[in-house]
């Protein structure tokens, strides 16, 4: 199955996706009404977190992929796809902001992970478009290992300035 099908898949059950991305905001909304001020306690805070993870990363996910089919592909705003594209945004910024009033996100385990994810995420995409506007065209007789080892230890690189910065 490619992309292409799973959206398109994705688009034809759209009462699952609205379901799943309706009912992330309503379990956090619930759960603060029931936790209040209990947050950053056990049972609520791995809650937080499930419900953090269950809706970032198809967030995050769909946040890239627009990113990539307008500045890349070149792709019109008109075209985009409600299911895939707008409605995880929607859904994370929603959820996030609902769990934010409630708890501190520094007492979630695993925010921080999540937060230098989209951090990471983002450098690189803005790395890739500035190297697609710039025209830089490398040749090289590098093997592809070689090139894959020096790509790695240019991420590598860049996590150890982020933490230093960080």
């Amino acid at each position: 199955m490619t992309l292409a099908q799973f959206f398109e898949v994705c688009s034809q059950n759209a009462s699952v996706v609205l379901f799943y991305f309706i009912a992330t905001p309503l379990t956090a909304l619930l759960a603060s009404i029931f936790g209040k001020g209990e947050g950053h306690l056990s049972p609520w805070k791995y809650l937080y977190s499930f419900l953090i993870y269950a809706v970032t990363i198809p967030g995050l996910f769909a946040i890239s992929l627009s990113i990539y089919l307008f500045f890349f592909e070149r792709g019109s705003i008109m075209e985009a796809n409600i299911f895939t594209q707008v409605l995880p945004i929607i859904s994370m910024l929603l959820t996030i902001s609902i769990i934010r009033r409630t708890v501190d996100l520094d007492l979630i385990p695993g925010f921080n992970k999540l937060s230098s994810l989209m951090l990471v995420i983002s450098i690189v995409l803005l790395l890739l478009w500035i190297m697609e506007k710039t025209n830089i065209f490398v040749f090289t007789y590098m093997p592809f290992w070689q090139f894959i080892l020096l790509l790695v230890a240019v991420f590598v690189l860049l996590r150890f300035l982020l933490k230093k910065v960080l």
